[in-house]
């Protein structure tokens, strides 16, 4: 949920990009950007155990992004307050430093002031699986200060091989058991902890679109940026970790701000299984989740619209209720080079979203290739399938003109699937850049088979030390 001009890019913007992509393919080093995360864990326990990376006491990291995303002329013979528009562009960037110290044995304090620029295509409408997760759900096109993360973690070891910890930002290098207790309490994002997978969450480096880096069906407690303030406790022990936290929603639905006295507020928990396959650790997790917040029922909100002859509106019946999903991650080593992964979500579908996307049921599955084999190791090429559903309540609140959190068309007579394929090439520029060129092709946009289909191309530039 993830920003530069509310105008339309300049003419020569993705021109000069291109070229900057074609310069980097021909003339850029090989070392990979960042650790390879399929590293086995058994050699980085024997290494520890022989030689165990001193605590790092302090350390100060820091990124840039930026994003360009330009739509086709793509049919669209009607539109509503929700709705993507045609041939349109925009741009996003952020610029983040990452300061964290040692407060004492086990423990680490982390700080991540953060600037914003831009807004998503649309100011982030249009797309229930929108096609950026650097695209928040506010954007101003002055740059703005915020403060995403502020949080202390504490790590207690508890025994197991010894293993070292390379040091990045949001992780001080050092050395830890492999049987532990971690616990993070303060403001940060709920899928920093829950919902992971080293191939497709990360869209400072990876996949952009939001139903790609998380589980669609995901409807995490956070702010209208994605964070939030709560606490998580997780159980590592041999192949297997447990996970619960609790989490503050914001004031209403998709709002800036956070309830301030918890009243309203969301659980999760999830249970991780390592597993060895063709000679690689593969990771499976089921992720549940239960919203306590004031929401509204679909089918209320229709029926009152039908009595008063209005647009259904949920702020009219909301009481406070649960809304409750789940969802399987899956990512698969094959090679050092080459992983797999997979996502299946659902979640209540005649409940009001709160805070992230209209989603009630969600699946992934993709890719991703290192460019080894063509003797580029720094660079990377992913590729991912989306299919993402709501409920029949949801398809008839949207016909009648209802608004969502992200879509709505003004009316759905034929309603469909959005369906979505993303694919990019990561160029590792240097060992601290890299240039990305990514494309997604859309089927049914806010699952409406009367417009579309969309194509949107993105240009991304990544810097991180």
């Amino acid at each position: 949920m993830r920003r530069w001009s509310l105008s339309a890019p300049r003419p020569g913007a993705l021109a000069a990009a291109s070229l900057a992509l074609a310069l980097a393919w021909a003339g850029a080093g090989s070392r990979p950007a960042h650790a390879d995360p399929t590293d086995d864990a058994d050699t980085a326990a024997d290494a520890a155990a022989s030689s165990p990376t001193p605590d790092e006491r302090y350390a100060v990291h820091g990124q840039a992004t930026y994003v360009e995303q330009d739509t086709n002329d793509f049919r669209a013979p009607f539109r509503g307050h929700n709705s993507l528009t045609p041939d349109m562009g925009r741009e996003t960037s952020d610029l983040t430093l990452y300061v964290g110290a040692r407060l004492w044995h086990g423990a680490e304090f982390w700080i991540s002031p953060e600037f914003d620029q831009g807004r998503g295509l649309d100011d982030t409408l249009g797309l229930a699986a929108f096609s950026s997760a650097e695209a928040y759900k506010v954007g101003s096109n002055a740059p703005y200060l915020r403060l995403p993360r502020l949080y202390i973690r504490q790590t207690v070891d508890t025994g197991g091989e010894r293993e070292n910890v390379e040091g990045a930002a949001n992780q001080l290098a050092g050395s830890r058991s492999t049987d532990r207790w971690v616990f993070t309490v303060g403001k940060f994002s709920v899928t920093d902890v829950f919902d992971t997978n080293q191939y497709a969450h990360d869209p400072r480096n990876d996949f952009l679109n939001w139903a790609a880096v998380d589980a669609g069906t995901y409807d995490y407690a956070a702010d209208a940026w994605g964070f939030t303030v709560g606490g998580a406790a997780e159980r590592y022990i041999g192949s297997w970790t447990l996970r619960a936290g609790v989490f503050d929603l914001s004031v209403v639905p998709n709002d800036p701000h956070l309830d301030p006295a918890f009243h309203q507020f969301q659980w999760d928990g999830e249970i991780e299984k390592r597993y060895p396959l063709f000679g690689k650790t593969g990771r499976i997790l089921f992720t549940a989740w239960d919203t306590r917040g004031r929401m509204g029922l679909l089918d209320q909100a229709i029926a009152l619209g039908l009595a008063t002859g209005m647009p259904p509106n949920p702020t009219l019946v909301r009481q406070y209720r649960s809304r409750i999903g789940g969802s399987f991650d899956l990512e698969q080593p094959v090679t050092d080079d080459f992983g797999v992964f997979a996502r299946v979500g659902k979640a209540q579908g005649n409940v009001e979203v709160y805070e992230f996307t209209d989603i009630d049921r969600s699946k992934a599955l993709g890719g991703s290739l290192k460019g080894t084999y063509w003797y580029r190791p720094g660079d990377t090429l992913g590729l991912v399938f989306l299919d993402d559903g709501i409920s029949a309540e949801r398809e008839e609140y949207l016909n009648l003109g209802g608004l969502g959190v992200l879509v709505g068309d003004g009316k759905l007579p034929h309603p469909g699937p959005e369906q979505i394929a993303e694919t990019y090439y990561s160029i590792g520029i240097v060992s601290w850049a890299q240039l990305t060129a990514d494309y997604q092709y859309v089927r049914n946009p806010a699952y409406n088979r009367d417009r579309g289909p969309v194509s949107i191309w993105a240009l991304r530039l990544h810097m991180q030390f």
